[in-house]
């Protein structure tokens, strides 16, 4: 396979453990393949996703051509377990994970997809795409009454809340007047100061995106829980429903430089949608999955928290493109819509609660990726 990244060192083919019956030397063998895997690190550790998976695929090929080889053999001595038998298991190991840890810095998403492809197809992604071609049965028309019905949750529950409509919002603000109005009192004057804090506030919102305010609550404890519990409803469905991930950004520093509009994102494509936006046409069937990934967030936090309040930037991306359909949706269609897609997401997560509380302990540990998907691969696994 021929790589054009100008950082690419070219592989180095591992010398065979037999070559026309006769054997070669182990030590150097095996000296060559940890080399070899030594550039598979390195790509890694560049977050070069393109060099990485080259070198997946080199080795895979190596070692169909050294089995090959093996067999057509004329000398029938001892099994043949020299260094292929340690490139196998090096192949079927941790190592192989990491390449999804490199898929953040990737600007192709075709790529990306690549990478979940040739995992999946080595065993190690059994769960990816699992649930893409399933839709709880149920009517397509959600009202409130049935919602509610169906989660135990009111409407009202399982949307974003407003800065001033939430109660934690709402005793801020009022814990908030009561100090200013103590210290008021008691001599202390802190308006200068006041004016002074609203102003940068208000500089941060317009020209950052909240996104200063926004790192200084991700460090109050429920705040950054709740955070996760709802990155981590984007990440578990947009893999069940098989659409690659390429990152969690969970900084909202972070978030701002890479264009991310709040405070984390999951980062997911989906490769139907892309190709069918690109034909000027869109399926119901990808409508729906791209749906289901984006209130999966509101979803995960309603299932844990009885509410949501997060997910606003998720429902404007689901105005946005409710408008691409000719005609656009009615209000009425996307509110049908909204209600019917975070049913679907509310009941897949509540179906896979185990692999979404792994996913939750994952991201709160600050675990790469690779060990987020590995955790819910595991938790997927029947007891």
């Amino acid at each position: 396979m021929a790589l054009s990244s100008p950082h690419f060192t070219p592989l180095r083919l591992l010398p065979l453990h037999r070559c026309n019956g006769r054997p070669t030397n182990p030590s150097r063998t095996r000296a060559g393949a940890l080399r070899e895997w030594r550039e598979y690190d390195d790509a890694l550790k560049d977050k070069d996703l393109k060099r990485a998976l080259g070198f997946l695929r080199s080795i895979e090929t190596l070692q169909d051509q050294n089995f090959s080889s093996s067999q057509s053999s004329i000398v029938d001595s001892e099994p043949f377990n020299g260094e292929d038998g340690e490139l196998g298991g090096l192949l079927r190991g941790e190592r192989n994970w990491g390449v999804l840890d490199a898929c953040l810095n990737a600007d192709d998403m075709k790529l990306v997809g690549s990478a979940y492809g040739f995992l999946q197809s080595r065993g190690f992604l059994p769960s990816f795409g699992k649930c893409r071609n399933i839709v709880l049965d149920g009517p397509r028309d959600v009202n409130p009454t049935y919602l509610k019905s169906s989660t135990g949750l009111e409407a009202s529950k399982l949307s974003p809340k407003k800065w001033g409509l939430s109660g934690n919002s709402t005793a801020v603000f009022v814990g908030f007047l009561g100090g200013v109005s103590f210290l008021i009192n008691q001599g202390i004057d802190i308006r200068p100061n006041l004016a002074a804090i609203l102003g940068l506030a208000m500089i941060d919102a317009v020209f950052l995106g909240g996104c200063c305010l926004a790192q200084i609550s991700s460090y109050w404890p429920p705040f950054r829980r709740r955070i996760l519990v709802h990155e981590a409803g984007h990440l578990l469905t947009a893999y069940l429903m098989g659409c690659p991930i390429r990152g969690v950004i969970l900084d909202p520093i972070v978030a701002m430089q890479m264009g991310i509009q709040g405070q984390a994102g999951t980062q997911f494509w989906d490769e139907k949608l892309e190709k069918e936006l690109a034909e000027g046409r869109l399926s119901s069937s990808a409508f729906d999955r791209y749906c289901m990934v984006l209130f999966a967030g509101i979803a995960a936090e309603a299932l844990i928290y009885g509410e949501a309040e997060g997910g606003e930037n998720d429902e404007n991306l689901f105005r946005s493109i409710c408008l691409l359909f000719d005609p656009p949706l009615s209000t009425a269609q996307m509110s049908n819509q909204a209600r019917w897609s975070v049913l679907q997401s509310f009941n897949l997560l509540k179906w896979h609660k185990n692999a979404h509380k792994a996913a939750v302990k994952a991201l709160e540990s600050r675990s790469s990726l690779s060990v987020v998907i590995r955790r819910i691969e595991e938790a997927m696994v029947p007891t």
